[in-house]
């Protein structure tokens, strides 16, 4: 569907999709003398990158120069969206906040008049920010409501006279028959019947923020490697994959999800096959045209294993290397000068001495191999 005009842009009130084009900018080829002919141009097209299936329209088109009188074109696009799980809103007083469920009307506790919330917030956000000017705003607006006037609700302004003391609302709210706390007499939706404590409700001023699902959910299986460390990339952006890091890792290790651990953090992240010598313990190398693999240091390739370990591993124990430390696996030649008992008898817990032998058997079968 054509939505240009002879000028190259989309029109305000045009309606753009996914992959629409609304701008149409060409730019010259050789800056420098006459164009000759249309070929000396390139297209440069600006197309609409929405979420699939989301329309949007054209809201505003802006035309101007700058210092050096080059044609900017600035638009601005306009979205209609319903408030879902996951959007993020916030009061006037930093109380930011993820929508977390949405229920119907009918299962929302309401009061004697009839009102229901329209949104209930964890009260556990003013303990931690403290922010009191949002309670005063409450108490405020609802003795604006009941009687029809402004009140200026300013923890700042109370001193000089200008804003109206805490004390005055609470009055005004008794008067037309509401606590003097500003807490409402609630009943459950769900089952109809009275809530076991007195509810703070009243009208606050709700903004929505730019910080929606829509625009930030993301999932991948296979795509594009970082070439240095051959992980996956980072970011929606780029198609990048989810991080598991510090904090999830410790989740799994204490499900005792080992197999999980192994997956995520290796076979679907950077795996990797090094050979391993196992008389010196350094890294080695196959040899494609002789088809064996060979230690650096010891020159053969008798005591060599193949062993898989993550990339980024082994880019570690390369530049240690480099900074001439010598990083060993666990070769034969530490088992014979070492009691492995003895080491483990060092520790008093139990438990402990354990994990340490089965982490050290599991690193002698996996170089045995």
């Amino acid at each position: 569907m054509q939505i240009l005009d002879d000028d190259g842009l989309a029109a305000p009130g045009e309606i753009i999709r996914p992959h629409d084009i609304y701008i149409n900018r060409q730019s010259p080829v050789a800056t420098r003398g006459a164009m000759v002919s249309p070929l000396t141009l390139t297209d440069n097209i600006q197309t609409y990158k929405g979420p699939e299936g989301e329309t949007a329209v054209v809201d505003r088109v802006a035309l101007f120069s700058d210092k050096s009188f080059n044609l900017n074109v600035k638009f601005i696009i306009r979205h209609t969206r319903r408030p879902e799980v996951g959007d993020k809103f916030s009061s006037r007083h930093g109380q930011k906040g993820v929508c977390g469920t949405i229920i119907q009307q009918e299962d929302f506790p309401f009061s004697e008049r009839g009102i229901c919330p329209d949104l209930i917030m964890n009260p556990h956000g003013f303990p931690s920010r403290m922010t009191v000017g949002k309670m005063i705003e409450l108490l405020g607006s609802k003795a604006g409501v009941s009687n029809g006037k402004f009140h200026y609700g300013s923890a700042f302004g109370e001193p000089s006279g200008h804003a109206d003391r805490v004390e005055a609302i609470s009055d005004t709210l008794v008067k037309h028959g509401f606590s003097y706390s500003g807490k409402d007499f609630l009943y459950s939706g769900i089952t109809g019947s009275p809530l076991q404590a007195y509810i703070f409700m009243g009208p606050i001023y709700y903004q929505k923020l730019k910080h929606m699902v829509l625009d930030k959910m993301h999932a991948r299986g296979s795509g594009p490697r970082v070439m240095i460390t051959r992980q996956p990339t980072e970011g929606r952006s780029r198609n990048g994959g989810l991080r598991v890091g510090e904090m999830e890792r410790d989740c799994l290790i204490a499900y005792g999800a080992s197999m999980l651990i192994y997956e995520r953090l290796m076979i679907s992240s950077d795996p990797f096959e090094v050979q391993v010598c196992r008389k010196c313990g350094l890294l080695g190398y196959y040899n494609h045209k002789l088809k064996i693999s060979i230690c650096s240091t010891c020159k053969n390739g008798e005591n060599v294993s193949t062993l898989k370990l993550p990339y980024a591993c082994k880019l570690l124990f390369q530049v240690l290397c480099i900074q001439a430390f010598r990083p060993e696996f666990l070769n034969n030649r530490f088992f014979a000068t070492v009691d492995i008992f003895a080491l483990l008898n060092v520790f008093n817990g139990p438990y402990l001495g354990e994990l340490i032998g089965s982490v050290l058997v599991a690193v002698i079968l996996q170089i045995m191999l």
